[in-house]
C-alpha cells in the first residue's frame, strides 16, 4: 500500500498535539450521522485513544433526520447529552452566533481548510465547527448504460438531456431505473436536492422582503419536472429514498444516473462495495440555461456544545479527527480514494489524489456553488440548499413532507405547492418576517 506523502507534515503536527495527552478519565459522548465516513472514523479511534488513554468514546450514531432532530433539541434545551455533535453549514453559523458552540482552537493547520467550507462553518470570524468532510453534488452515471442508450454524457449537461437519457436508460424488466433521486422528506433530504435543483430553474424560497415564492411559476416548473421525471424513470417507492437508500440502489446496479453528494463517488467506485465500480462516470449537476446549476455546498462537521464539561478532551478529539494525520491513516489503510474529501486544499494539490476520476469534478462543483447568490433572482438569505434562518429547519421539513407526498401521488403538484405557500406564509408571519 502506498504511503500518502502529503500527510507526513500533518503527522508531525499531530504528534505535537498528541504530546499533551489527557491523563484523567473522561468519557466523550459523540452524536453523529450513519454515513460511511463517520462509521470508518469510529473504527479508527484506537489511534486516538492510544495517545489519550484516559479518554473513552461513547458513540451515538443516527440516521440523518434523527440526528438533526435530537441534536437540535439537546442544544436548544441545554440538555447536555452530547460532548461532540455532528452538524453542518446550516446550523453552525446560527448556533455560533447564539453562543451555543465553543470556538475551536486545537485544530491541525486550519488555514488549509477550503475557504468556502470555512466560511460556512464560521460566525463572527470564528470557526465553530471543523469539517470532517465537505461536498457539493453532481451526476454519477453508468458509462455502459449511457453507451447502450447511444448517448454521451456532457461534462455540463442540461436537465432536458438528463431527463431524455433517464428515459432511454430505464429498463424495468431488468430492474434498472434511469435515474435515482432523493424523495424522503426532510429539509436535509429531499429539500436539499429540490432546493438546489430549483436554483437551476430560477426559483427561490423567499423574495427580497421574505415573502414565500411557492406560488410562482419557477417552483411549479421545478416540482412538476421532478415528479414527472421520477414517474417515467425513477425507482418504485422513491418517496422513501434518501442518500443511503439511493447509494445502495446505485451500488447494486439499479440506477442509470444518481444526482447526489460528491462524497458518494468513493463509495460507488469502490470495488469492494459497488458492483458497478468500473463503470461510473461523473458530470456537473444539470442546468436549464439560466446561469445556475443544481449543485449544493455542504460539510458534515464536528462541534463542541457550549454546555459540555469536557471541552479539552472534545477539542482534542476533533483536532485528531480532522487532521492531516487522520487523512494519512486512511490513505495507508484503504487508499487515497477513501480519504474524507472536500475539506483541505492540500488534498487536491496532491498528485496521487488528483488522478482520481472524481477529484477535479468534486472541487469544481464545490467552487461553483455560491451560498451568497444561490439562484437567478436576488434573495435575502444565504445557503444554496437551505435558507439560513432558524425557522428554516421546521419549514423545510414540512415542505419536504408535502413534496414527498406529491412524488408518492398522495397530492397533486398544485396542491403541494399551495399548501407549501400557505404554511410557509403562516410561519414567516408568526416569526415576524412579514405582516
Amino acid at each position: 500500500m502506498k504511503t500518502f506523502k502529503m500527510g507526513v507534515l500533518g503527522a508531525f503536527a499531530f504528534a505535537a498535539m498528541a504530546s499533551t495527552a489527557l491523563a484523567e478519565d473522561t468519557t466523550l459522548t459523540i452524536a453523529t450521522v450513519n454515513n460511511g465516513d463517520m462509521i470508518t472514523m469510529q473504527k479508527m479511534t484506537d489511534d486516538f485513544t492510544k495517545d489519550n488513554p484516559g479518554v473513552k468514546l461513547n458513540w451515538v450514531t443516527m440516521e440523518e433526520n434523527d440526528l438533526r432532530q435530537k441534536v437540535t433539541k439537546d442544544i436548544t434545551t441545554k440538555g447536555g447529552q452530547y460532548d461532540i455533535i455532528t452538524i453542518g453549514m446550516y446550523e453552525t453559523p446560527i448556533w455560533g452566533k447564539k453562543g451555543w458552540l465553543k470556538e475551536l482552537t486545537k485544530l491541525d493547520d486550519p488555514k488549509d481548510f477550503l475557504p468556502a467550507v470555512v466560511g460556512g462553518l464560521s460566525a463572527n470570524g470564528k470557526l465553530y465547527a471543523a469539517p470532517f468532510y465537505g461536498e457539493s453534488s453532481y451526476i454519477m452515471y453508468r458509462t455502459d448504460l449511457m453507451e447502450k442508450a447511444g448517448l454521451k454524457m456532457p461534462d455540463a449537461p442540461t436537465w432536458d438531456f438528463v431527463r431524455d437519457a433517464a428515459k432511454k436508460m430505464t429498463d424495468r424488466a431488468a430492474g434498472i431505473n434511469g435515474i435515482c433521486l432523493r424523495g424522503k422528506a426532510g429539509w436535509g433530504e429531499n429539500m436539499a436536492f429540490l432546493t438546489a435543483t430549483s436554483n437551476a430553474f430560477g426559483a427561490r424560497w423567499f423574495d427580497e422582503k421574505w415573502h414565500p415564492q411557492f406560488d410562482q411559476p419557477e417552483w411549479k416548473n421545478t416540482l412538476q419536472f421532478y415528479v414527472d421525471m421520477m414517474k417515467e424513470s425513477g425507482p418504485a417507492g422513491a418517496s422513501s429514498n434518501g442518500f443511503s437508500e439511493n447509494l445502495a440502489l446505485f451500488q447494486s446496479g439499479k440506477c442509470g444516473m444518481w444526482i447526489d453528494a460528491t462524497v458518494a463517488a468513493k463509495f460507488v467506485s469502490d470495488p469492494k462495495a459497488s458492483t458497478v465500480a468500473d463503470k461510473v462516470g461523473y458530470a456537473l449537476a444539470p442546468d436549464t440555461g439560466l446561469g445556475k446549476r443544481g449543485n449544493w455546498l455542504w460539510a458534515w462537521a464536528l462541534a463542541v456544545p457550549a454546555g459540555t464539561k469536557k471541552e479539552e478532551a472534545a477539542q482534542k478529539f476533533i483536532g485528531w479527527a480532522t487532521s492531516k494525520h487522520y487523512e494519512d491513516l486512511i490513505a495507508k489503510q484503504d487508499g487515497v480514494a477513501q480519504i474524507p474529501p472536500g475539506t483541505r486544499t492540500s488534498l487536491y494539490a496532491n498528485a496521487e489524489y488528483a488522478k482520481l476520476p472524481f477529484a477535479k469534478m468534486t472541487l469544481d462543483s464545490m467552487n461553483s456553488a455560491d451560498p451568497t447568490k444561490p439562484t437567478v433572482k436576488p434573495v435575502p438569505y444565504t445557503g444554496v440548499q437551505f435558507a439560513s434562518i432558524p425557522e428554516f429547519a421546521g419549514i423545510g421539513t414540512k415542505v419536504g413532507e408535502l413534496f414527498s407526498g406529491a412524488l408518492a401521488g398522495q397530492l397533486s403538484v398544485d396542491d403541494a405547492l399551495k399548501q407549501a405557500q400557505d404554511y410557509t406564509t403562516q410561519e414567516m408571519t408568526k416569526a415576524g418576517y412579514i405582516k
